[in-house]
Parts: C-alpha cells; sequence; structure tokens
C-alpha cells in the first residue's frame, strides 16, 4: 500500500540509485590523471547502495512496494555527462563539477524529505542521519571542486 511515507521513502530510493549509476558511470571514464577520484566515488556509491537498501527495508516495514529504479531526470544527467565527455568536458574540474551538480540535487532531495510533514517518525530519524553523510559529501566533493580551478 502506497503511503506519503513510502511515496518519499522510494522517491530517495530512486535518487540514490541514480547517484550509484552517476558515480559508476563517472569512475569508468575517469582517466589515470584523476584516479584518485575513483576511490572516492566508489565510497559515494556503496554509501548510496546502503542508503537504498535500508530505505527499501523500511518501505517494505511500512507495507510499501519498493521502487527499483532510477529516474527520468537522472538518466538524463547521466545523458549529458556522455556527451560533455564526447566534446572534452574531461578535466578533473568538469568532472567535480558534474559530481557536484549530481550531490546538489541529492541533499535536497533529502532536505524536501524531510521538510515533508506526514513522515514518519522512523522514516525522519533514518532519512536525517542518511541526510548527514550525503551532505558531507557534497561538502568533500565542493572543496575538490573548488581546489581544482
Amino acid at each position: 500500500m502506497e503511503t506519503k511515507t513510502t511515496s518519499v521513502l522510494n522517491e530517495l530510493i530512486e535518487i540514490n540509485n541514480d547517484r550509484i549509476a552517476g558515480f559508476e558511470k563517472a569512475i569508468a571514464d575517469i582517466k589515470d590523471e584523476n584516479v584518485d577520484l575513483k576511490e572516492i566515488f566508489q565510497r559515494y556509491a556503496a554509501q548510496s547502495r546502503e542508503n537504498s537498501q535500508e530505505l527499501s527495508a523500511l518501505v517494505g516495514a511500512e507495507g510499501g512496494e519498493v521502487e527499483t529504479g532510477t529516474s527520468v531526470s537522472g538518466s538524463l544527467h547521466r545523458a549529458w555527462i556522455d556527451v560533455k565527455s564526447v566534446f572534452g568536458g574531461n578535466t578533473r574540474e568538469s568532472i567535480l563539477s558534474e559530481a557536484e551538480r549530481g550531490e546538489d540535487a541529492i541533499k535536497k532531495a533529502y532536505r524536501d524529505a524531510l521538510e515533508d510533514p506526514e513522515l514518519s517518525s522512523n522514516a525522519r530519524e533514518i532519512i536525517g542521519r542518511q541526510q548527514s553523510g550525503v551532505n558531507a559529501a557534497h561538502d568533500e566533493v565542493k572543496v575538490l571542486r573548488d581546489a581544482s580551478k
């Protein structure tokens, strides 16, 4: 049964799945001079896998059906990254700028989720904890991007 809480949780699962796919795409495209970013992006993809698993368990506990895909906007973003990389957008700064753009989106999704007054207290607690990790990842990407200018 779809409730407001399961709907919000499924949206977060979707954006975490987008984040995993985005970082995996970036990892595959990273050249040797930016190999240090692979480890960082692998860590963030793993973070989103854990987030999705935890949120999926919560959707199941709430009696809802778990979202397993990615969003249309996430697919479009990855297609844009493909186009940019073909036309030379594979510098350290451009990689980190795109990563930060993705981190901005997930950060906003978590903020919006926590603003929903109908969210269950259990979901609110888990989302709040996950939000801390997402915010820290965003800040790390921003620092790396700023240093690459």
